[in-house]
């Protein structure tokens, strides 16, 4: 069965659409969307995260005895080694909050790792809260790290240990609707295939996670949030009302004329609107119907679009999940974007984790997936 047919014109084009292997945990499709396990991913939005990360281990919702069986496990495997914090509290307050993740990983592998990717998998996955809320709050002069309580439940014990200055009273949703939303995204973006990569050589699952996570820092990847928010906030230096339209279209029209670029729209395989932003958008006006911020977002969200879609070459003038997510962190308190991609990385590690898990477990009936080891065609000169 012929899947893909390569031509010289697929070659320097970044893989898109070379089909390589299985994904079991998620699939995206250009009109209808993302789906977990088969299931619409705002369908999921609203889901108990455990839930939702029993699905992507398991390829099925638990029942309730189930739900309360693994949220017993999530606890087991909850208690960070507590020389990780301390180490992390040498670390360079000037290093991006992306690099300290990094370290932390590292240091959660060094410290705790079992060399068994299932065993390993979840103990990540039940300690990653507990890093991230260290890693804000040290780096953020917060104060002292706070003490775990993982029965409180996975993202309600996220968010007694981050306790920020500043919060609201709709921290807890939006961590727990974000989490769902960015816990997986299929198999081929860049830090997952970078991450079941690095892992097909043997490595353990925290150095596969640390250079799953180094792609994710990049702008063009996870990074991307953090820019989409500093995007929203340079046009409210020009725009003072961003329900005006008319100023919010002549902004966007200056953009343009100056070549600059709308931040936020656009994914590399959607051609409707992501409906993780979707899900936001109607979470915002909910939670944040009257932030500033927020309500560029959503400007844009119209504006930009219908500006876009009479541009020639745009495949995609929709908002992605980046161009709203910013704006609602801001808005319960989380407002230094520099922290964002960590917010999306402590997501982001759970899909990754259980799709290494499948190809080094399970795939070819338990051997693994062999070593990636694709053909680069030589193009220097002849001798």
């Amino acid at each position: 069965e012929v899947l893909f047919t390569i031509t010289k014109d697929q070659l320097e084009t970044g893989l898109r659409g070379v089909p390589v292997g299985y994904c079991t945990t998620s699939s995206v499709d250009p009109l209808l969307g993302l789906f977990y396990g088969g299931y619409p991913v705002e369908k999921l939005a609203y889901n108990e995260p455990e839930e939702v990360i029993y699905l992507l281990f398991n390829q099925e919702l638990p029942t309730a005895e189930q739900l309360s069986e693994f949220k017993k496990v999530l606890v087991s495997h909850s208690k960070l080694n507590p020389d990780v914090i301390e180490n992390l509290k040498s670390l360079p307050k000037e290093g991006h909050p992306m690099k300290w993740f990094l370290h932390g990983l590292n240091l959660m592998g060094m410290y705790g790792g079992t060399g068994d990717y299932k065993e390993d998998a979840m103990n990540v996955v039940a300690q990653l809260p507990e890093l991230v809320a260290a890693i804000y709050r040290i780096r953020s002069g917060w104060g002292e790290t706070i003490e775990s309580k993982p029965e409180l439940g996975y993202i309600e014990n996220f968010v007694h240990m981050l306790n920020p200055p500043n919060t609201n009273e709709h921290l807890l949703q939006l961590m727990k609707v974000f989490n769902v939303l960015h816990f997986d995204h299929g198999g081929g973006n860049l830090s997952t295939f970078v991450g079941k990569s690095i892992a097909s050589g043997l490595e353990d699952m925290y150095g596969s996670l640390m250079g799953a996570m180094s792609a994710l820092a990049g702008p063009l990847h996870g990074m991307a949030n953090q820019e989409c928010l500093r995007f929203l906030k340079t046009a409210l230096e020009t725009v003072s009302d961003p329900t005006n339209e008319d100023e919010v279209n002549t902004y966007i029209n200056k953009l343009f004329a100056e070549g600059k670029k709308l931040y936020g729209f656009g994914h590399a395989v959607l051609r409707v609107e992501d409906p993780r932003a979707t899900v936001q958008y109607a979470l915002g006006e909910k939670i944040a119907p009257d932030n500033k911020i927020f309500r560029m977002s959503v400007a844009m969200r119209k504006l930009g679009s219908e500006f876009l879609k009479k541009q020639a070459k745009v495949s995609n003038p929709y908002p992605n999940v980046d161009a709203v997510s910013g704006s609602l962190l801001t808005s319960v308190g989380l407002t230094d974007e520099n922290y964002y991609t960590v917010l999306f990385g402590m997501s982001r590690c759970v899909g990754i984790a259980a799709q290494i898990v499948y190809e080094r477990t399970q795939a070819r009936g338990g051997k693994g997936t062999p070593i990636i080891r694709p053909k680069y065609i030589y193009s220097g000169p002849k001798r």
